[in-house]
């Protein structure tokens, strides 16, 4: 759907993007992550048409944004970090005139029911958008950018400045567009991306450094397994020795129990080993009763943290 093929851009002498290329295919919902400066915001208004690359080329269902922007355009429905409101007006009046400047062919009424209904503004549709709450205000940001049902959604930052139950209002309504929209989202807050998006794309310093599914990157980036494990206390440097002396175990640390009477440990083991099944039958052989025996999986912030990090800080 999507092709972003060897975009770079250039001010002066300096590289905010350089040379990168993705896809996105219909129907996905893709994270795109980067320290602040990585050159996310100037990729994504390269995309939207709102500033043009130094070279490269975009383009939508093989139309070319420099071709055929009007059509290009079409096809995007776009939300930067702070919704592009007119405060004085109602929802309403606001829904009416971004159908007019995208020149909407079919009924206006029809148009801005199926919106209001689908983003859940049926209560707030007459009230002026200054005296709406922030999180009324951002789903008025995602009702504009649904006018004309674009295939592809950018969303910038969809959920900043939100409370908890607001974040969980929008998550859940990314979760319902994905269905019928391609999502390119970018977002600090990375739970998020983890719970929407089926790819992520990572940058740093204007270059792509990962692009794959979270589990993908968690095998490639992983030195091997984590592995958590809760016993009844029976003299903490007993069970740790009985632990250290399996094979494939590297490190056993010892960590403050949840209850009393238990004892954590933190245990890493090479990736080609699994331990968990000879952990369990080493501490069942010298009595040692077992609460939890888990692995732990590395968490997208795991990911991000270690793979920025190797790469460079980050422009600035």
């Amino acid at each position: 759907m999507l092709k972003v093929e060897h975009i770079t851009k250039k001010y002066g002498n300096k590289k905010a993007v350089d040379d990168i290329s993705f896809t996105l295919e219909k129907g996905s919902a893709v994270g795109f992550l980067g320290p602040n400066g990585a050159g996310k915001s100037t990729t994504m208004n390269i995309i939207t048409g709102y500033i043009a690359a130094t070279e490269g080329k975009v383009s939508i269902d093989d139309i070319s944004i420099d071709d055929d922007p009007i059509s290009y355009k079409k096809k995007i429905g776009y939300l930067p970090e702070i919704p592009p409101l007119y405060l004085d007006m109602t929802l309403e009046d606001y829904l009416r005139f971004i159908c007019a400047i995208k020149k909407i062919d079919r009924n206006y009424r029809e148009e801005i029911d199926g919106i209001i209904e689908m983003v859940r503004l049926e209560k707030v549709r007459g009230r002026l958008l200054k005296n709406l709450s922030k999180g009324y205000r951002q789903r008025a940001g995602f009702a504009q950018a649904l006018v004309g049902r674009p295939p592809l959604l950018i969303l910038d930052e969809p959920t900043i400045g939100l409370d908890p139950s607001q974040i969980v209002e929008i998550r859940s309504l990314l979760n319902e567009l994905k269905e019928d929209h391609t999502i390119f989202l970018s977002s600090h807050i990375l739970s998020e991306v983890t719970e929407i998006c089926d790819r992520v794309i990572l940058l740093n310093e204007g270059k792509i450094i990962a692009n794959d599914t979270q589990e993908a990157l968690t095998k490639k980036q992983g030195d091997g397994n984590t592995i958590r494990l809760c016993t009844a206390w029976r003299g903490d440097e007993m069970v740790k020795s009985l632990i250290l002396d399996i094979p494939g175990v590297q490190s056993c640390n010892m960590t403050k129990g949840v209850e009393q009477g238990m004892m954590d440990y933190i245990i890493e083991s090479t990736e080609d080993q699994e331990v968990r099944n000879v952990i369990c039958s080493v501490l069942i052989a010298n009595s040692i009763s077992i609460y939890e025996l888990s692995t732990v999986k590395k968490s997208l912030e795991d990911i991000f943290i270690r793979l920025t990090n190797s790469s460079g800080e980050g422009t600035k």
